[in-house]
């Protein structure tokens, strides 16, 4: 396969041109990489290397000046602005960084493209005058207006003063390079009169560059070499050529020179396939799928390039690389934004752009959680880390000074100030800090150099940039808030990659669209060609109007769409193998639309196109229930866990599923207890509980009266407190839906206070038997089972309503009547949603009954605090389903001797070693 840099070297080559004596200026600088690597092809000796530099290259020579980061030309702006600004009408630069943005492209187009600036900016302020006429109504102009228009004015003074500051610096951006690179090359040519230069490989231009390629053709200084196809040459319509038409019409070069070249190379036989893929994650896949399957006849890739239209793809793309590729090049740098890194500060930025005192906790586990930081932690064989995050969880604590946090971790304090400390104080600081973080997360990967080469590479790259941030807060001092400094991090950031190291000239290479100029591969993947990635569609982030660029021949959408148009082609025209894909699915604001490229390759008809649909496989994985198999040891701890005793609770639990009470009761596995920042359920439970046991304990053995339980309303605030104190740790219960909660806990407790105080009003008899009674007692009447086996569990409360012993259960959620009646005995181990209240309180009436502490009959029955109205919901055993059946609220010997044959078979079926523990569809 020929290549374009290889024909053009050795057109040179039989002209008779020494290539050591000339200066060859490409689009970029990979592309002199290659060429370097192309010249002992057409060289028969050895020679001495030629010049080989970029245009960017070639414009900083001709110019004088040195290009600056986007970053630094903003604080250089911002000075610029401040000069020209009425100190109290100035934006902070946070402010000021988000139009400023926009105007620097402008300058730099205004500049590239060698448009009169005065020209421009009159026209413009012309605009918004009439553009005020229109919209405004009023005829006097308001003070907002008056500042609107004066803003419009001011840019021409910008310009002025900016560019000036800059070149007296000897520093500029890109259009102010080529704008006095342009006008310096007269004096170029005059001091430089026999040296040669090929250009070669260029498609857009803009007018700087034209002028000054022109002027070195003029004075025979210079040669040119294009690479368009004549299938778009010749079509006026196609946007390919839209730029090589244009120069080969308008320079005056080509009325008496060739224009080299029109090849014929797009026409030659191709296989070109598309597959419709859906998201991006599936292209990437894909990616790697074809990859290894043109591995079979190319085993090292050679001559093979993936194309990237969407360079986010890259980091899917690299996970999906086949093993066995010995030599890969990547262009494109890892975007320093992707490392984990920057997720680190990006988290501390965060949490102090907003000066507090107090943290939020889940922000502080977050930073002391992340892999870089927590290490850090661990010292003197402790986990500080660890501890914080438990203390935290235990004591509920939803917001964190740094006092708090170095009385936790008592040896962390150096990194807890580091971490949570005077951020606030000054930017100086802020930036000490992350520095001192970035050598203390150094020193503790030097301990292990080898396995950690990839994160000390991260680190010095972050390193440099707070470096970097730290000169231009230094040199500008423009910086003056946490949230300021976090923007221009980002600004930073984005534009920072950690570049890989690899064979830039052998086998796969990985690329932008970009990297791909003046380069041809026998076989190419491009990804990503969708409407809104390649060409990325209409964009106007720009203060000048599209009909003032039109007038100004600036570019537009369409010019910066064909110049992907031709890149795209361009990849098409000497390639052997194009494999095409592009996304099927809508991803945020793109994708879904397959591009205009492919639609046009379909209409063009010059080549057979392969289309695919392709669909991830996805496997059917059918449902299995979880089951464990009672294996010897687990009968072992079954024993113990009986021995122990089975609580209502953890009976019920197995009748619910009996994987969670494997779970829970054999392995032991507890759930998280996780921060509660709105009271639990299960905490307004325990609070309510214990008031009312702190309430009635007392009570124990006698009869109450209405005016001790009305005495027991002055306590209510002060029990709850304590309660809620005690349960809720260090939550806050002052504000918010958990001042409700406890509002509400005050008011069940006051509820049931009045509940009580009527019924003995009525005229009822009440003692209270016992308050929160223990009970443990063994069932000796399993004669199946080898080993003891024992019931545990508290009862709340034990009375005796007019001579009637009532076992009683509280709950703070719901309970209808209906949930506490059965029919069927059996229901009551087989539907845990219906029965599991009835089941609980028949448990406690059973061990009571066994430990003879009430004698038979008695009544059981649950008072639910949000249906206090029902009162005691009696358990009741009913003949038949639907109203008016004759129900019996009295346990009795019958009632225990029914339950117990139930319980038995339950716990028979738990202790069954045949029986596994089998996961149920709850």
């Amino acid at each position: 396969m020929t290549t374009f840099i290889f024909d053009v070297l050795r057109d040179l080559q039989e002209n008779h041109r020494n290539l050591s004596e000339l200066t060859f200026v490409l689009p970029s600088k990979r592309a002199g990489l290659f060429l370097k690597h192309q010249l002992h092809k057409v060289c028969q000796q050895t020679i001495f290397a030629p010049e080989i530099i970029s245009i960017e290259e070639f414009v900083e020579e001709l110019s004088g000046l040195k290009t600056v980061s986007n970053t630094e030309l903003l604080f250089e702006f911002y000075n610029t602005y401040l000069q020209l600004s009425k100190k109290e009408e100035a934006d902070s630069f946070e402010v000021f960084t988000k139009w400023a943005q926009i105007l620097l492209q402008d300058f730099n187009e205004i500049d590239r493209y060698h448009i009169p600036q005065k020209k421009i900016f009159d026209y413009l302020i012309d605009i918004k005058e009439i553009e005020h006429h229109h919209w405004s109504l009023e005829e006097n102009q308001t003070e907002f207006i008056k500042n609107y228009l004066a803003f419009w004015n001011k840019l021409h003074s910008y310009y002025n003063h900016f560019s000036e500051a800059l070149k007296a610096k000897s520093i500029g951006y890109q259009g102010l390079l080529y704008r006095e690179a342009a006008d310096s090359i007269t004096n170029y040519i005059e001091n430089n009169s026999d040296k040669q230069h090929v250009f070669l490989g260029f498609n857009a231009l803009n007018t700087c560059e034209e002028t000054i390629i022109q002027a070195l053709l003029k004075h025979n200084l210079a040669d040119i070499y294009w690479d368009i196809d004549a299938k778009f040459f010749n079509n006026t319509y196609h946007d390919a050529s839209l730029f090589t038409r244009q120069h080969k019409k308008n320079w005056t070069y080509f009325k008496e020179n060739d224009f080299k070249w029109i090849t014929n190379n797009y026409t030659i036989e191709k296989n070109i396939s598309t597959f419709a893929i859906p998201k991006n994650i599936g292209q990437a896949k894909y990616i790697g799928s074809l990859l290894k399957q043109l591995q079979q006849d190319n085993p090292d890739l050679e001559n093979t390039a993936v194309v990237l239209g969407d360079e986010d793809l890259l980091i899917p793309v690299l996970n999906s690389i086949p093993d066995g590729i010995n030599a890969l090049n990547i262009t494109m740098g890892f975007p320093l934004k992707s490392i984990p890194l920057a997720w680190l500060f990006e988290s501390l930025f965060y949490l102090h752009k907003a000066s507090s005192i107090t943290f939020y906790y889940k922000d502080v586990i977050n930073i002391i959680s992340h892999q870089f930081i927590r290490p850090l932690f661990y010292i003197n064989e402790t986990d500080y880390a660890s501890k914080l995050i438990e203390t935290i969880d235990a004591n509920n604590i939803i917001y964190l000074t740094t006092s708090r946090l170095k009385e936790i971790a008592t040896e962390s304090k150096t990194i807890i100030d580091l971490l949570f400390s005077n951020w606030d104080e000054s930017i100086e600081t802020a930036l000490k800090n992350c520095s001192e973080l970035i050598i203390q997360i150094k020193n503790h990967l030097d301990q292990d150099k080898d396995a950690n080469l990839l994160s000390l590479e991260y680190l010095y790259r972050f390193n440099e940039l707070f470096n970097e941030l730290d000169n231009l807060n230094s040199k500008y001092k423009h910086i003056n808030d946490v949230s300021t400094l976090f923007g221009i991090y980002k600004e930073l950031l984005s534009s920072e990659t950690l570049d890989f190291q690899g064979e830039p000239l052998k086998g796969l290479q990985v690329m932008g669209m970009l990297e791909s100029r003046v380069l041809d591969f026998e076989t190419v993947i491009i990804s990503s060609v969708n409407e809104g990635v390649l060409p990325s569609g209409k964009s106007n982030n720009s203060f000048i109007p599209f009909d003032l660029k039109i007038e100004n021949k600036l570019p537009t959408y369409k010019e910066k769409d064909a110049v992907y148009t031709y890149h795209f082609y361009r990849l098409l025209q000497r390639a052997k193998n194009v494999y095409i894909l592009y996304n099927t699915e809508a991803d945020v604001l793109t994708g879904g639309e397959k591009s205009r490229f492919i639609t046009q390759l379909e209409l063009e008809g010059i080549h057979n196109i392969n289309h695919q649909i392709l669909t991830p496989k996805v496997p059917v994985i059918k449902p299995s229930e979880q089951t464990v198999e009672k294996t010897e040891q687990l009968i072992k701890d079954i024993k113990a866990v009986a021995e122990k005793g089975f609580s209502p609770s953890s009976l019920t639990s197995y009748i619910r599923n009996p994987i969670d009470f494997y779970y829970q009761k054999i392995l032991k596995i507890k759930e998280h207890d996780d921060v509660e920042e709105t009271v639990a359920a299960n905490t307004l439970g325990t609070v309510v509980h214990n008031t009312l046991e702190d309430f009635y304990k007392p009570l124990e053995g006698s009869f109450i009266s209405a005016e001790i339980i009305k005495n027991l309303k002055n306590k209510i605030d002060e029990r709850v407190t304590f309660h809620f104190k005690n349960e809720y740790k260090e939550g806050d219960i002052t504000k918010g839906k958990n001042l409700i909660i406890y509002e509400i806990a005050k008011r069940f407790v006051s509820n049931f206070l009045d509940f009580e105080i009527k019924d003995l009003k009525a005229g009822n008899e009440i003692k209270i038997v016992a308050i929160e009674a223990d009970n443990k007692v063994e069932i000796t009447d399993i004669p199946e089972l080898n080993f003891p086996v024992k019931l545990v569990g508290k009862v709340d409360r034990v009375d005796e309503y007019n001579g009637v012993i009532r076992i009683i259960d509280y709950k703070t959620g719901r309970v209808d009547q209906n949930q506490v009646e059965i029919i069927n005995w059996e229901d009551l181990t087989s539907d845990y949603k219906k029965y599991s209240k009835s089941f609980q309180v028949l448990t406690y009436a059973y061990m009571m009954h066994l430990t003879n502490e009430i004698k038979l009959p008695v009544e059981a029955g649950i008072i639910s605090f949000k249906n206090l109205s029902a009162g005691v919901l009696k358990f009741a055993k009913k003949d038949k389903p639907g109203y008016g059946a004759k129900k019996d609220v009295l346990i009795t010997n019958e009632t225990l001797y029914n339950f117990k044959n139930e319980l038995k078979n339950l716990i028979l079926e738990i202790c069954n070693p045949n029986i596994p523990f089998t996961e149920k569809d709850v």
